[in-house]
């Protein structure tokens, strides 16, 4: 037997005595991590006015192309946004998404991040496109975030082991 299926073995046979560990996933989430890339959520500004201006750089980067915006122009009685334009549609599909954060770069008002919600399954493919209202409004469910001073920057591996 060659050395690299002994040393398989060996791998296989000290695992196998270990207990297992197992966590009650509905009651407890696992946190995340603070750079986890997850829901998409439309920002506003403190005032109230959404601060997506219609400008469709975030469709425009995405690779899948996934996201779809239509513009249209504010006008002094109905004010959207603090641009001339706004998102009158908004729309993302994720079911396409790759969640690659490209949209969330592209961005110059910072109008579209990603959260760190993680629970998206639908019965449906159309329950999977988020409209801007289901983009602008508060998560549901709260997902606990790991303590960002240990994870958010990584340790080079070339530092770690000293």
């Amino acid at each position: 037997m060659p050395f690299g299926t002994l040393k398989g073995f060996g791998v296989t046979l000290k695992h196998i005595f270990r207990q297992p560990i197992t966590q009650q996933y509905p009651e407890y989430k696992r946190p995340v991590y603070p750079r986890f890339r997850g829901r998409h959520r439309l920002n506003r500004h403190e005032n109230g006015l959404e601060k997506c201006v219609g400008c469709s750089l975030c469709a425009a980067a995405c690779p899948s192309d996934c996201i779809r915006v239509v513009a249209a122009e504010n006008t002094a009685e109905h004010r959207v946004s603090a641009g001339e334009r706004y998102a009158r549609i908004y729309e993302i599909n994720l079911s396409r998404c790759i969640f690659c954060g490209y949209c969330e770069l592209a961005c110059p008002f910072d109008a579209i991040t990603l959260g760190n919600e993680f629970e998206l399954s639908e019965y449906s493919r159309d329950d999977l496109i988020y409209t801007k209202d289901m983009l602008l409004a508060e998560p549901i469910k709260r997902v606990p975030v790991q303590d960002s001073d240990l994870y958010d920057t990584p340790i080079p591996a070339y530092k770690s082991s000293s």
